[in-house]
């Protein structure tokens, strides 16, 4: 299959997390075409399919992922999330740039590659999850990572296809993302009637001041590579729905992205500092979803810069903004990673589309990056 009709079949199969609905029994034929190995990892809900091509070398691997957010209400869309249409000349469903258009162009890219160089200076490795976008408690790439790392098999190069590009695919390029740490706060205090203050005590009340000094701190001014480290809100929840009554209890989730300037450790204490301040008791449970991680001027940046000068004409901005990717399982075992796919505009949105125009030119970038690798592995 082309890329574009690979990438149809992909987005018609309604893939939400952490269900790859069939994905990879799509995939498998068309790797297993080209003499790839197949190995497919099972974790509680989450499903992996690691394709390896060689045994020679170091080990370049592409990372992405079949899963899809929801599509939210399907009236909304000017066509059906899942029939992947062609409407005037742009792909439309949900996973054409999140990500099932990026793994069509891959795997596009390596038939083009392989017949003319197959042979490699280096391995190349597929590895597509079925829950990129879903929960941890579903299960998560790192098990696999680390596992593959106890046995010695370190990935060197690592090329996530995220929607990176802004406004021309292969603008810019994801070398580092920050790390982000999840709060779930409960604040504890005494329900009773609202007539009688002096017998209540209301988390509503007490959770302002703390919102306002946790708003106004300045966590850390960044560095020359990330931004500085950012708090917010995402949900309160309090009361008993009557007009009468103060709430006993009031749920807070919190998030930070934080910068290397800051640690998980120093948050945590900094966020309890303010909290300690307040008279109600309160439990938090943390969860740490990433640490940040940054690939400097190495090998690999070099590899796809000189890809894109030669594909674009141009070299790509080098950028850390942005939210997680699995490129954060990665990172920790040493491999240089770095993100490069379609134009991020339309991800998670209704309408979600990537051009035939930029499918293709993504497709010309990614085997230029498989040719630029084997001309520095020769």
């Amino acid at each position: 299959m082309s890329a574009l009709n690979l990438a149809q079949a992909l987005i018609k199969i309604k893939s939400i997390s952490p269900d790859d609905g069939g994905c990879f029994k799509l995939l498998e034929p068309e790797l297993v075409s080209l003499g790839f190995g197949i190995e497919k990892i099972k974790e509680l809900n989450c499903e992996t399919l690691l394709a390896k091509f060689g045994t020679k070398g170091k080990i370049f691997c592409y990372l992405g992922h079949t899963d899809v957010v929801p599509s939210g209400p399907e009236e909304e869309w000017s066509s059906h999330p899942f029939e992947a249409n062609v409407i005037d000349g742009e792909l439309i469903g949900r996973g054409a740039a999140d990500m099932k258009g990026s793994v069509a162009a891959f795997i596009e890219a390596l038939k083009n590659f392989l017949p003319n160089c197959p042979e490699p200076d280096f391995q190349i490795w597929v590895m597509l999850t079925s829950n990129e976008e879903g929960e941890p408690q579903d299960g998560k790439i790192n098990t696999l990572i680390n596992a593959l790392a106890a046995k010695n098999e370190i990935i060197d190069y690592c090329l996530v296809g995220e929607a990176s590009s802004s406004d021309r695919v292969g603008d810019v390029l994801r070398v580092g993302r920050r790390g982000s740490l999840s709060g779930n706060l409960k604040l504890l205090g005494k329900q009773g009637h609202v007539a009688y203050p002096q017998k209540v005590l209301s988390p509503i009340l007490e959770i302002g001041p703390v919102i306002a000094e946790l708003r106004d701190v300045e966590w850390d001014q960044g560095n020359e590579y990330f931004d500085p480290t950012s708090f917010q809100i995402s949900n309160i929840e309090s009361g008993t729905g009557a007009t009468n009554v103060v709430p006993g209890h009031l749920n807070m989730l919190f998030n930070f992205r934080f910068s290397p300037e800051s640690s998980h450790a120093s948050l945590k204490q900094r966020v309890i500092s303010v909290l300690n301040k307040s008279k109600c008791e309160f439990e938090i449970e943390w969860t740490l979803n990433a640490e940040p991680y940054l690939t400097q001027k190495t090998n690999l940046l070099q590899i796809i810069q000189k890809a894109l000068l030669a594909v674009n004409q141009k070299e790509a901005v080098v950028d850390n903004g942005g939210g997680t990717s699995d490129g954060r399982w990665v990172a920790p075992s040493g491999a240089e990673v770095i993100e490069l796919g379609p134009i991020n505009q339309t991800i998670h949105q209704i309408d979600e589309k990537i051009s035939l125009a930029d499918l293709e030119l993504l497709t010309k970038i990614y085997h230029q990056i498989l040719v630029e690798t084997q001309i520095a592995a020769s």
